[in-house]
């Protein structure tokens, strides 16, 4: 499962921010050796909601949480697609090296199709990993009707085999994927065409090890999980090679969040530049641009603790010069008067009442 869940992080492809795409993903395993695991079994995922589950125990589409109104019909085309993905990742050309080895391996395979904000079919792609390494990938171009293929692929194909893959492509595999990605954005149109606005900030902390600074870019709570991220200096986009962060991860309520962050030298954080932020999402019907905001981590308590400390110090000079000038106004001989007989036996008197 981990593997698997490698494989669909790795594999991801983004689409732009405003097309407004969405995608079915089929992420399929075949696992070698003694597990208590079916040996073949696939995910199926609507952009990213899992909607489906299929083993080769069973050999029938599972459905979660709702019934497909062509439950019948994408029952036939799963088992038939899913039928020949499973013959081929079985291929002795895969398997051969695995069954002369100890221990239980995986083979995966992540394919899916989707469609775009203009009702038209995009590409249609597939990926292999051998024990989490990716080996191969290949990618169909529905419009132009041919196949482009990379790794494993690319070099163990015959020009026939290449062929016939290209007419599976053509006539069968991507229109039965078009057909259910179309079937079940219908059923949940209510879960994966909902549109939720990012929150963005921009936050600047001081680095105490090195006296420069951090500054990042915090995009979160958004849906769908497309965004477009920049941080800039003065105005320009700041290189990819500079950034740290950028990966896309979930919230537990199911919005996403992504960061990318821009490590400052001293030198640099002393030019004094400009720093902000940009956000494209498809919720958004402009650009959305920040500015930046302190962070209370590490940098602002590196500078609020000397301002209390020093606050409190010069409220003890303050009290000392007080009191120092007090006493000494009050003169040394100050002898207190007499008192008179009368009044001090009426002061043992309330002395012993008190007492």
């Amino acid at each position: 499962m981990l593997q698997l869940m490698f494989l669909f992080c790795s594999f991801q492809i983004s689409s732009t921010v405003k097309s407004g795409s969405h995608s079915l993903w089929a992420l399929s395993t075949l696992i070698i050796g003694d597990t208590q695991f079916p040996e073949f079994s696939v995910v199926v995922m609507l952009d990213d909601i899992q909607i489906a589950f299929y083993d080769s125990n069973v050999d029938n589409l599972i459905y979660r949480q709702y019934k497909s109104e062509h439950e019948d019909e994408e029952e036939k085309d799963a088992s038939f697609i899913f039928g020949n993905i499973h013959k081929a990742m079985k291929n002795p050309l895969y398997t051969y090296q695995l069954n002369h080895t100890h221990g239980v391996h995986t083979l995966q395979r992540l394919a899916g199709c989707e469609l775009l904000d203009d009702d038209t079919p995009g590409p249609l792609r597939v990926f292999n990993a051998l024990n989490g390494v990716k080996n191969s990938a290949l990618q169909f171009n529905v419009q132009q009707k041919t196949l482009q293929t990379e790794g494993f692929w690319q070099q163990k194909w015959t020009q026939g085999e290449h062929k016939y893959v290209e007419l599976m492509y053509t006539h069968f595999y991507s229109p039965i994927c078009i057909k259910i990605l179309k079937n079940l954005l219908h059923m949940k149109k209510n879960d994966v065409m909902k549109k939720v606005k990012p929150r963005v900030r921009l936050l600047q902390k001081t680095l105490l090890d090195s006296g420069g600074a951090k500054v990042t870019c915090l995009a979160t709570g958004f849906y769908p999980r497309h965004i477009n991220l920049t941080l800039l200096r003065d105005g320009q986009p700041v290189s990819d090679h500079q950034i740290t962060g950028g990966e896309l991860l979930p919230n537990l309520d199911g919005t996403y969040q992504m960061r990318k962050s821009l490590e400052v030298s001293s030198e640099e954080f002393m030019e004094k530049h400009h720093y902000s932020c940009t956000a494209e999402h498809f919720s958004l019907a402009n650009k959305l641009d920040v500015k930046l905001d302190l962070d209370p981590g590490v940098g602002t308590v590196f500078i609020v603790i000397p301002v209390v400390v020093l606050g409190v110090a010069l409220l003890c000079v303050v009290g000392a010069v007080v009191f120092i000038r007090r006493r000494s106004s009050t003169p040394s001989d100050y002898v207190p008067a007499q008192s008179s007989g009368n009044s001090y036996l009426q002061m043992n008197q309330n002395q012993n009442l008190e007492l």
